[in-house]
């Protein structure tokens, strides 16, 4: 397996403390900025089985940086996919990098 980096967007497409979507080499991705920090997570919601992750609110719990789903609020460690709410789901998560003000995303390919 190798890791791609695709340019999804610029920097600034995406505002602070929101979330935006992505189909990246076909899968959909949700991806987060905070103040200069991105993030990138699956944007489906296994509880609703809908793709609307990235329509979340972002904040935190004890310090860990998450986002509710907008459907059952269930919530997702940004970092780690893992779903604070019920510990044997987890998202799959991706890299983020900017360079020159443009946001790639790492995707594994087979």
């Amino acid at each position: 397996m190798t890791n791609h980096w695709i340019r999804v967007c610029n920097m600034n497409d995406i505002p602070p403390y929101s979330g935006a979507a992505a189909l990246v080499m076909g899968r959909q991705v949700a991806i987060f900025r905070l103040q200069s920090e991105y993030y990138a997570i699956s944007d489906y919601d296994p509880f609703s089985d809908a793709y609307v992750l990235s329509r979340g609110i972002v904040g935190d719990r004890a310090g860990v940086i998450k986002v509710s789903s907008p459907i059952y609020k269930q919530s997702f460690s940004l970092l780690t996919g893992e779903c604070l709410d019920d510990a044997s789901i987890k998202l799959p998560t991706y890299p983020v990098q900017v360079t020159d003000d443009t946001l790639y995303i790492s995707i594994q390919i087979e």
